[in-house]
């Protein structure tokens, strides 16, 4: 491994305190691509969960008075100490998942980003006026932030899900406690430290490493007044289960298993670049085209090339700035995405065209399961309906735009879906018929940008995050009717 001079931030911080001991135990978290333990790092049990859910409440009384303004500036600054401590979030983030520093140095301007937008709406969030009975009623509305809300982050972009939750939560007013998984705790713990350090007041950001039993915990606390989740299909129905007890309410951004079709005018120059995008994360990632359509007429010509771009992709130490994806998560990780690449070979679901052993030498001790591509994949096949989450990419053919659509529409996932085609008309009535909550045209990836809404839809969730719609999910409508001149109204 390339050395790393970096400290892990290992502790939970609640309100405005840093803990190295809690009720749930330690963790000793290993790093992907060594397979070694790196640092120790205390979990929270039900005792720091209430703890930090307390905190929130308390803090809340005060946060949402504070003037636009100033929330506005202090929200400005975190986004100026993430710019500053780009680096360190950078490697911290090589450590504690295995993503490549070459993946992570473009992405953190965008999480910077999103907390200088969300700040930007603070002073134009207003309700409005409702003409009832003029001159007998004065009735508006008032926007009002939902409270202490929840962010259970998932393991494989913790800072990239602060940005797109927590920032709109904090815009809006409400305080928030944060819950990263012990896969991947630190980020999390040095954002937590550089809120304290732009002006949040203590209890505003509390953050508690944690495995399940933390997790029901938190969702299933009284004092929680919205739930953002993201992370598994499985997960989020245990969730919903737990919610459904207080009548919680959820955001919950899930799995996909998202379709690419490629049409005979496509430019196949631009696919084969926007291909190489389902290695980021490790192949572990859940709007990433995992699923290629390709027209017949073309088959023969396009698969070739794109197995040909994502073969040079080069697969190694994550500190590497020449390292284009890195090993995956964990052992268990490593296993499972295996054990589906065996069946699929045995079963005879498609033709193995790249990859699909895990890799050896001097990469032997870490997580690493190679590029790994199935050719003329039976589309009811268990390797195509699954969400691998791993560097697994299938290949169908189709033959009509009809059936393209069927096959892109045909699983229970509907985060994302890609079309490839100069036809505008086309691309337009795709746009239209596919069933996903993010279209992407020649090229363009999801989520489109720090402006734009981004979820899912069927088993991939609902809610939305970024943009308007992202904040919005963090207030709620308080309608005031006022009697005039003596009228009841």
């Amino acid at each position: 491994m390339i050395n790393a001079a970096i400290e892990l931030p290992a502790g939970l911080l609640i309100d405005g305190k840093l803990i190295d001991t809690a009720s749930g135990g330690e963790y000793e978290h290993v790093n992907p691509a060594t397979g070694r333990v790196q640092q120790s790092t205390p979990l929270a049990g039900t005792t720091e969960i209430d703890t930090a859910v307390a905190a929130a409440r308390s803090a809340f009384a005060d946060w949402r008075k504070w003037a636009p303004t100033r929330r506005r500036d202090v929200l400005q600054e975190l986004a100026r100490l993430i710019r500053r401590d780009a680096e360190e979030f950078v490697l911290i983030n090589a450590l504690e998942t295995g993503t490549p520093v070459s993946q992570q140095r473009p992405r953190l301007p965008d999480i910077a980003a999103r907390f200088d937008y969300y700040a930007g709406w603070i002073d134009k969030l207003y309700g409005a006026t409702i003409p009832l009975s003029p001159g007998k009623v004065l009735d508006f509305t008032l926007l009002e932030p939902v409270g202490v809300v929840a962010k259970i982050l998932t393991w494989n972009t913790p800072l990239g899900g602060i940005g797109i939750g927590v920032a709109p939560a904090l815009a809006a007013g409400c305080t928030v406690v944060i819950k990263p998984t012990e896969l991947a705790p630190f980020a999390a713990v040095r954002f937590g430290q550089l809120c304290l350090e732009a002006g949040l007041p203590a209890g505003v950001v509390n953050v508690v490493p944690g495995g399940a039993d933390a997790g029901a915990a938190l969702v299933r606390h009284p004092d929680i007044d919205k739930i953002s989740f993201t992370g598994g299909t499985a997960t989020a129905t245990h969730i919903q289960r737990a919610a459904a007890d207080s009548l919680t309410p959820l955001v919950l951004e899930l799995g996909g298993k998202s379709a690419s079709l490629v049409f005979p005018d496509a430019d196949l120059d631009r696919l084969c670049a926007f291909s190489k995008i389902i290695t980021s994360i490790n192949g572990q990632g859940c709007t990433l085209p995992t699923r290629l359509l390709v027209h017949d007429a073309i088959y023969d010509e396009a698969v070739p090339r794109v197995v040909s771009a994502l073969a040079e992709v080069r697969v190694g130490d994550p500190l590497d700035d020449e390292v284009g994806m890195g090993p995956v998560i964990s052992d268990a990780a490593c296993t499972r995405i295996l054990g589906l690449i065996e069946r699929a070979r045995t079963s005879g679901a498609g033709e193995l065209l790249l990859g699909g052993e895990r890799l050896g030498g001097e990469l032997a001790d870490g997580y690493f399961v190679p590029m790994t591509i199935f050719g003329d994949v039976d589309p009811a096949s268990e390797i195509a309906q699954t969400e691998v989450f791993g560097p697994v990419l299938t290949i169908t053919r189709f033959a009509s735009e009809d059936e393209a659509i069927a096959l892109a529409n045909g699983t229970r996932y509907g985060l994302a879906a890609y079309v490839h085609t100069r036809d505008i008309d086309r691309a337009l009535r795709l746009a239209g018929e596919l069933v996903a909550g993010n279209i992407g045209i020649n090229g363009h990836g999801a989520p489109a940008g720090y402006a734009a809404p981004f979820g899912g839809v069927k088993d991939s969730g609902y809610g939305r995050e970024g943009g308007r719609d992202g904040i919005m999910e963090f207030l709620t409508t308080k309608n005031v009717a006022i009697a005039l001149d003596g009228s009841e109204g």
